[in-house]
């Protein structure tokens, strides 16, 4: 795993002000999360790949970003984050906590970006991935992640986050941050394989599935009450 505080500062085009506010954010957040308590759920959907040393890709929403990146840190996943410049704070962090950042989305670099995140894959490498971002809409699925799972043939799996107590923030995404304190609830549903040969209607088809089971898994940790049932 390379050293992500390393990468950082070598990467080309950022200046000291970004390392800065990169460094005090990824220090403020990893304070606040540290106060969170973790519940998690579905676990065993990914461990027994990990146990064999086989890669997954996950999936997430972009506004439940935070709280999996962060329970899932130094882990040695691979992440994908924009090439806008607000792409850079969030590459910097996810660094700082273990992740290999490529850089591209689906409007930028949307090629060159896929082909690298096969190679992780096919290296043994998981991936973590939102495939409504960078821009939205929110929780609309965009290829990307599921064609990354075909050409490798890792299996997708589907995961939210979710918190007690937390600050939605008014962007297109929501974005969740947990207060000090609050319990964070994780929730990973089962594999979903991407069949080799599947063309655009039948991956059109399992995006609207995957869609739906990450919308289940959002809805299961926002609920406490389904959250102790569950």
């Amino acid at each position: 795993m390379a050293d992500g505080g390393a990468a950082a500062d070598v990467r080309p085009g950022a200046g000291l002000k970004t390392r800065l506010i990169a460094g005090a954010g990824g220090g403020l957040l990893s304070s606040l999360l540290d106060s969170c308590r973790v519940e998690q759920k579905g676990t065993e959907n990914f461990e027994r790949f990990h146990r064999e040393g086989r890669p997954v890709v996950f999936v997430l929403w972009h506004g439940r970003l935070l709280p999996c990146t962060y329970w899932n840190r130094h882990q040695e996943l691979v992440t994908l984050v924009s090439q806008h410049r607000d792409g850079e704070y969030i590459a910097r962090i996810v660094e700082k906590w273990g992740y290999t950042a490529v850089r591209g989305s689906s409007s930028r670099r949307a090629a060159g970006a896929l082909r690298e995140l096969v190679r992780y894959v096919r290296a043994g490498r998981s991936l973590a991935v939102t495939p409504d971002g960078p821009r939205g809409p929110r929780a609309v699925m965009k290829p990307g992640a599921l064609l990354a799972a075909q050409l490798s043939g890792a299996p997708v799996i589907p995961s939210a986050g979710g918190a007690s107590r937390g600050w939605w923030f008014g962007s297109w995404d929501r974005f969740l941050v947990p207060k000090p304190f609050s319990r964070v609830r994780l929730a990973y549903g089962e594999p979903v394989w991407i069949p080799r040969d599947a063309d655009e209607a039948a991956l059109a088809e399992i995006a609207r599935d995957v869609e739906a089971r990450l919308n289940a898994l959002v809805a299961l940790v926002d609920d406490e009450e389904a959250w102790r049932r569950a």
